[in-house]
């Protein structure tokens, strides 16, 4: 039952795989709101701790909301602590779901996963909101931005996604429990490449934090002791642009106040991960003025495959010459480029791997390594009930050769592993119920 009178609840957050930076930001936005600042936070890293402190929660008569962030991957695994803690714990907590997993599928994430409550979309509007409702008694269940299960039906109850607000209006890490994470300085993306649920959990338009806001956090990150700084983008040159055009005085700006605010001897990293520079974006200016600027000579370029005809069915963008030519200027300014390549796409036939293989050794010879990736059919993109073409053992070799020269590197044998996985739960997966 909801307690009648104002009563602010502990938020113990599972600070663990795949969701760490959501977390984050959803638990420092509770700080930004003056309805919810200070409340009492916990971060723990396994079932055992949660579990823990939801028995000192109910002990000490508090309610608790047990915070769960996930990718996709982690999903069975995030659900199989749950019953876990649940076990042990009993239902007296609320257990909420957030993410890109949650927001695309929250009919699996509420049934199969046993979570209570969903927050779909951006967290961080919703969160303090949820609490707020609990806090003063009201049913968080009929709050915007939320989804769960009709007691009585089993049907999917959605009020749709959270309130986009602009980056500003919330912190991009949470600094009162010293979480640090790379900076989101961009959310959304206009490419809508088919098979990356980046433009569909947050649209298919750019929206940038501004440079006056990260250097704010940056000044914290100093005042704090933090010496590293990070960014978290779909397309690190994309920064302060509406469109495809990339805002090079934008990005000269960011990065010339976030070096003049982290000191001189701080260290700056910039299209790198955990983000990326599109092929088509690289230039002589560009490189310049990543150069003045940052501290990384290592650049994430996506590539993504050696088949124009891949590239186009797929909405990547750009060409296989984009990607070649990204390659020959990065190494010519002295950086080496780190190419993403990703196998298996649906629709790939043997003669686009062949032709893949062949530009990442062509690559190879002109500087760069190859970081490989297998698809996976991510819930809430286009791409999402395909299934992964199998990668021939031929291909297979010519990765391991590369890898053994210290030439490629990734985790595409075990997303091979995942993206059947996917496939499973798919086609096990009960028909959807009526949303409400």
């Amino acid at each position: 039952m909801i307690a009648s009178s104002p009563d602010k609840p502990s938020v113990i957050a599972m600070h663990a795989r795949s969701g760490l930076v959501g977390l984050n930001v959803v638990t420092a936005a509770l700080d930004a709101d003056a309805r919810t600042a200070g409340l009492d936070v916990r971060f723990v890293k396994d079932a055992p701790a949660m579990i823990a402190e939801l028995r000192a929660a109910e002990a000490d008569g508090r309610r608790a909301i047990a915070l769960w962030s996930f990718y996709s991957p982690d999903f069975a695994a995030a659900a199989s602590d749950l019953a876990v803690v649940r076990a042990a714990t009993g239902t007296s907590a609320l257990h909420l779901a957030g993410g890109v997993h949650a927001t695309a599928e929250p009919l699996a994430t509420l049934r199969d996963g046993g979570f209570d409550l969903v927050a779909l979309g951006e967290g961080e509007h919703t969160m303090v909101e949820i609490v707020d409702a609990l806090t003063h008694g009201r049913d968080p269940r009929a709050l915007a931005g939320t989804a769960h299960l009709d007691p009585a039906s089993g049907r999917l109850v959605s009020h749709g996604p959270g309130e986009r607000l602009p980056l500003d209006a919330y912190p991009p890490f949470n600094a009162r429990h010293r979480k640090w994470n790379a900076l989101e300085i961009t959310r959304g993306c206009v490419y809508a490449c088919s098979f990356c649920q980046t433009p569909y959990m947050f649209k298919a338009r750019f929206r940038h934090r501004s440079v006056a806001d990260v250097r704010r956090h940056v000044d914290q990150m100093r005042e704090c002791g933090s010496r590293f700084v990070r960014f978290l983008t779909p397309t690190s040159l994309s920064y302060g642009s509406p469109d495809t055009t990339p805002d090079l005085d934008a990005v000269d700006a960011l990065l010339a106040s976030v070096r003049e605010g982290a000191g001189a001897d701080a260290k700056i990293f910039f299209g790198t991960f955990p983000s990326e520079i599109r092929p088509e974006h690289i230039s002589p200016r560009a490189l310049e003025i990543l150069a003045r600027w940052c501290d990384n000579r290592t650049l994430v370029i996506g590539g993504q495959s050696g088949s124009d005809r891949v590239l186009e069915a797929t909405r990547r963008g750009h060409s296989v010459d984009d990607v070649v030519r990204a390659v020959e200027l990065s190494v010519k300014a002295g950086f080496r480029p780190d190419v993403d390549f990703l196998l298996g796409l649906p629709g790939e036939e043997e003669s686009d791997r062949v032709a893949s293989m062949e530009l990442a050794e062509r690559l190879v010879g002109m500087g760069a390594r190859i970081h490989s990736h297998a698809f996976m059919p991510l819930p809430g993109t286009p791409l999402r009930d395909a299934t992964p073409s199998p990668i021939e053992p031929e291909t297979m070799l010519a990765m391991a050769r590369l890898e053994s020269k210290g030439k490629a590197y990734g985790q595409w044998r075990r997303q091979v592993v995942t993206a059947e996985d996917l496939v499973r739960a798919r086609r096990g997966r009960a028909p959807a119920a009526k949303v409400d």
